[in-house]
């Protein structure tokens, strides 16, 4: 026997599948839209639903005159609200809730709330019904070090988010991390960025006229105004990011990669490339390979060389050789010095920070 839970989404999604007249469905088609939505159903058990439950409490109309029968209710019956999510709308609001939480304006996720919840309800009723379990069984993992997201003040975030929704300027009081002291700023907000573990307002000052970036967390601040935003016409978020809006401190070029890399590096990048011009060659007498890549002039593929350690050998770009170099000779130099040397360094640093 049935799940009794299964049984009623069953039934519901039986109900939203059946049209008004003159439109009709087939029972093959019902079957196949309901296996769609992986209810464990046959052929016996759904014409069981149709001319038994349910043709008992609803007006259901069958057109006994064709094979497979078709379905449908009077064109006069009025529309039914039924309080479920079809199985597949039910998961991808929960794999999405996570997510929109950080891109959508509070006031839209307050709409979007009941859908949440009932689309949790309804996959925690249904018990043999392998979509309702997907959402248990698979996860997304960075490739990488995941930091834990910066706090952001909810009642911040609001005004934020209203702001940007609603095109009108924003004042904050905002923690520089450059000189470490709080400022006052009226902003006009031209867009927001989520990378990693920051979410970014990009906006311009009042003022000035260059797009700068403003992390959330570090909003300590804000008040939505009445007055309206500046027009930025020229500004398109895209091409703000390939401008070199985080990775570079001007437009993004592309740099010829050359470079040595062991075999579990080879494997790694066979498999996955780093961009789409790509080649790995075998290195003579030896299990490493000569990697050339297209690929961006930015800090963030420079760290990923460097993060590589012994595993590869950069011949090119010279520039990033280089740096490369530079950062070597400091990390030697900072574990080779006696601990106490450290703290001393570290601590006049930090005085030198200090200082007005």
């Amino acid at each position: 026997m049935s799940d009794p839970k299964d049984r009623l989404f069953r039934h519901l999604a039986l109900l939203r599948l059946i049209p008004r007249a003159p439109k009709s469905i087939s029972t093959t088609e019902l079957l196949q839209r309901l296996k769609a939505e992986n209810f464990d159903i046959d052929r016996r058990t759904l014409q069981r639903d149709l001319i038994g439950r349910l043709a008992l409490d609803f007006p259901l109309l069958c057109d006994e005159s064709h094979r497979p029968y078709l379905w449908s209710f009077p064109k006069d019956t009025p529309q039914f609200d039924f309080p479920a999510l079809d199985t597949p709308t039910a998961l991808a609001f929960v794999l999405a809730e996570s997510h929109l939480s950080k891109l959508l304006p509070p006031s839209v996720l307050s709409l979007l709330a009941h859908h949440f919840d009932l689309a949790h309800r309804q996959l925690q009723g249904l018990e043999h019904n392998n979509l309702a379990h997907w959402a248990k069984r698979v996860r997304t993992l960075p490739n990488g070090k995941a930091l834990q997201p910066a706090e952001v003040d909810s009642a911040i975030w609001s005004q934020v988010a209203t702001s940007l929704l609603e095109m009108r300027q924003l004042e904050i009081v905002y923690l520089s991390r450059s000189k470490g002291e709080h400022k006052t700023l009226r902003i006009h907000p031209a867009g927001m960025i989520s990378r990693h573990s920051v979410s970014y307002l990009i906006g311009t000052v009042e003022g000035y006229t260059d797009v700068r970036q403003f992390a959330l967390h570090r909003i300590q601040q804000a008040a939505c105004l009445d007055a309206p935003t500046r027009e930025q016409p020229d500004f398109e978020i895209d091409h703000y990011i390939q401008s070199g809006g985080f990775n570079s401190s001007g437009p993004i070029k592309h740099n010829e990669l050359i470079a040595d890399v062991s075999p579990h590096i080879a494997w790694l990048l066979n498999e996955t490339p780093l961009s789409p011009e790509q080649s790995l060659k075998p290195l003579p007498g030896s299990d490493w390979q000569r990697l050339r890549a297209r690929v961006p002039d930015d800090q963030e593929t420079l760290w990923w060389v460097f993060g590589l350690g012994e595993s590869v050998h950069l011949h090119e770009p010279k520039r990033w050789v280089d740096v490369i170099k530079e950062k070597l000779t400091k990390m030697s130099g900072l574990y080779t010095q006696p601990m106490q040397h450290h703290s001393a360094t570290i601590i006049d640093a930090h005085a030198c920070q200090e200082a007005p």
